[in-house]
């Protein structure tokens, strides 16, 4: 059985094997210029935390570490966001709901159109997809235009970007199209390691 993925470079379809999912690289999409695959996961440095009922809070990936993290950055602008990020993010978030190794966040990195990409779609987008987990938000400076640190330190591309994180700390991922099959596959495989 074969599965569509995207390639490395030109961003055009190509097919693996089944058998090929095994490995991160060949589960998710890839681009070579951007992402930071197989380096260490930087620090959130964002200072606007909501949890699950919309109540301030924080959080941090060094008191998560010994789970895997998968993270969407998001726009509430973002159309590719609605239509792929958070329908792939969802499916693979619930397939873990409540396992011990396994945690989720989304963060609204604004970028642009700030006055659509504000704090208070935190709330309005958790509502939304039904996302029972911590949601935070960054901006860019507008004026000179410069992306959020969170951007520029996982070197993504734009929105929606999806971040899977090992339970050592190492980047697996880091890419636009997440593949949620083969993400929850590659996932029970490794949490089924872990005990």
């Amino acid at each position: 059985m074969d599965k569509t993925i995207f390639s490395k470079t030109r961003r055009t379809f190509i097919q693996a094997s089944t058998s090929a999912l095994l490995l991160p690289s060949a589960v998710f999409a890839e681009i070579d210029d951007y992402g930071i695959r197989g380096q260490d996961a930087p620090e959130l440095k964002i200072s606007q935390w909501i949890d699950g009922n919309g109540k301030p809070t924080s959080f941090k990936l060094s008191e998560h570490k010994g789970k895997f993290v998968l993270m969407l950055f998001w726009q509430a602008g973002c159309p590719g966001c609605h239509s792929h990020g958070f329908p792939a993010f969802k499916k693979t978030l619930d397939a873990f709901k409540n396992n011990k190794h396994f945690t989720a966040i989304a963060i609204q990195t604004a970028f642009e159109s700030y006055s659509i990409n504000t704090p208070d779609k935190m709330r309005e987008i958790q509502k939304q997809y039904n996302l029972d987990i911590v949601v935070g938000h960054t901006a860019g400076i507008e004026e000179p235009q410069s992306n959020p640190k969170i951007m520029v330190d996982y070197r993504t591309g734009g929105t929606p970007w999806t971040v899977l994180i090992s339970a050592e700390g190492k980047v697996l991922f880091n890419d636009f199209i997440i593949n949620p099959e083969g993400a929850i596959a590659l996932l029970k495989e490794e949490i089924g390691k872990m005990g």
